[in-house]
């Protein structure tokens, strides 16, 4: 039982490292591999491919090719031989005229008689040359005599000389007799075929692709609340259902939204109506401390019911534009100034940005107007680049603690002892502004500021 339990935590062990392994290289796997599905497609389609072809070549590089050029050369050589048998048995002028006749005539071999001199010291040799070395194995082993060749000099060519005791024999015979001279057909075959079916492949692929890229851009811009126009379901059929199922959601959701859009409007005016029937009662009531107080808790109402509405209304109706980001802040600063606080603003980069600009004002306002209840002064930065609109507020106020950052994002919640217990609202600037961040495809953060007290980062994708 001993050895069978060590066995069982022996083999956990080991597959526990075999999982460990497997992470890493899935990880680094995953970083190599590119990240789009259109690249990703092309790699699964192009990796079997070159794959293929490299296996295809080497089979035929290295069975039939070496095969067939083992085999010419064999028998060049042995003409290569022959020849310099003839010639060591029949060695005169006039044997030798007959023997170059007899060469070309039935071995297609030029053979010349030179001077007993030297041969030429040894060429260098191509990298990549299967023919110079298989032809000088074959050489070597059908000739006792010194030889020189050269596979380099002419294209069309190659050369052998002999040393003979009284003479130097040169034969020339054609590259083609000495190995397969159409394998590079074969090759280019294979690559034009493989491009064109690449090509081919690319197209199709691009156009199974679009139909994926149009219903996320569709999908991404209905998140930003911005209209959805001339979409409509394509492809193949597992996208088309993808994105008949996006067109429903999107009618439910509209409906859904029209729906309450009209019972916020039914109830905003009959609430309003109680509140106006209030003051209109309190309007005949003599003056006193009674009657303002309760004309102030009217007014309290009002603020707190405009609020409760424009925080569950959202902004339905309104469409993105282009919009001076820089204008826009610069009217924010003046409305802080206007209202006590000693505010700056500033702004880096492209300022024309397509958003909604009464919702992103309302967004901003709220942040601005958090700064301008709790602290004396307050700058208002914002930066553009290719991909983000970043707004930072930061003020000198008092702060939220770390902890309590996301809380204070909730709907109708107060952090009285963080910040003025004097101060009022109704606990919704926050989450209305991170809703109206949210629906352009952004966020909200908090953190601590430069100037001492709290700054709020709108970030939104441009």
């Amino acid at each position: 039982m001993t050895m069978m339990a060590a066995g069982r935590s022996g083999m956990r062990g080991f597959l526990s490292r075999l999982g460990a392994v497997n992470s890493r290289f899935g990880a680094w796997f995953n970083s190599i591999t590119p990240k789009g599905l259109y690249p990703r497609s092309l790699l699964i389609i192009v990796m079997p491919m070159v794959l293929l072809q490299s296996v295809v070549a080497f089979v035929f590089m290295e069975r039939h090719y070496n095969s067939v050029t083992r085999r010419l050369s064999a028998a060049v050589s042995q003409d290569i031989a022959a020849v310099v048998a003839l010639y060591s048995a029949f060695p005169t002028e006039k044997d030798a005229a007959v023997l170059r006749r007899i060469a070309w005539q039935n071995l297609q071999l030029t053979v010349d008689v030179l001077p007993p001199d030297p041969l030429p010291a040894p060429s260098a040799r191509p990298f990549f040359s299967i023919l110079d070395g298989v032809l000088s194995r074959e050489l070597s082993r059908r000739l006792k005599q010194p030889y020189w060749m050269d596979t380099v000099g002419r294209s069309d060519l190659l050369e052998v000389r002999i040393k003979m005791p009284n003479a130097v024999l040169r034969v020339f015979a054609s590259r083609g007799l000495a190995y397969a001279s159409n394998s590079h057909i074969f090759l280019l075959w294979m690559v034009g075929t493989s491009l064109v079916l690449l090509a081919v492949a690319i197209l199709f692929l691009r156009n199974q692709i679009r139909p994926i890229v149009m219903l996320a851009d569709a999908a991404e811009a209905f998140g930003k609340g911005r209209d959805v126009e001339n979409f409509r379901p394509r492809g193949a059929r597992e996208v088309r259902r993808a994105a008949v199922a996006f067109l429903e959601m999107k009618r439910r959701i509209e409906r859904q939204i029209e729906q309450r859009t009209t019972m916020l409007a039914g109830v905003s005016h009959d609430m309003r109506t109680i509140l106006t029937r209030f003051r209109l009662e309190l309007a005949f009531l003599p003056e006193g401390p009674e009657v303002d107080a309760l004309r102030k808790d009217v007014d309290e109402l009002q603020g707190m019911l405009e609020a409760y509405l424009a925080f569950a209304r959202g902004d339905p109706g309104e469409q993105s534009a282009l919009t001076d980001m820089a204008q826009l802040i610069e009217d924010l600063r003046a409305n802080a100034e206007r209202s006590g606080a000693v505010a700056r603003a500033s702004f880096l980069g492209p300022p024309l940005v397509e958003v909604k600009a009464d919702s992103l004002r309302r967004c901003i306002g709220n942040l601005v107007g958090n700064a301008v209840r709790y602290a004396k002064s307050l700058e208002i930065s914002g930066t553009r680049d290719a991909r983000w609109l970043i707004v930072n507020v930061d003020d000198d106020g008092p702060g939220i603690p770390a902890e309590k950052r996301d809380e204070v994002f909730r709907p109708f919640l107060r952090l009285d002892d963080a910040r003025n217990q004097d101060a009022g609202g109704s606990g919704l600037g926050l989450s209305i502004a991170r809703d109206i961040a949210r629906a352009h495809g952004g966020d909200i953060i908090l953190s601590d500021s430069p100037m001492g007290g709290l700054r709020a980062t709108l970030r939104l994708p441009v």
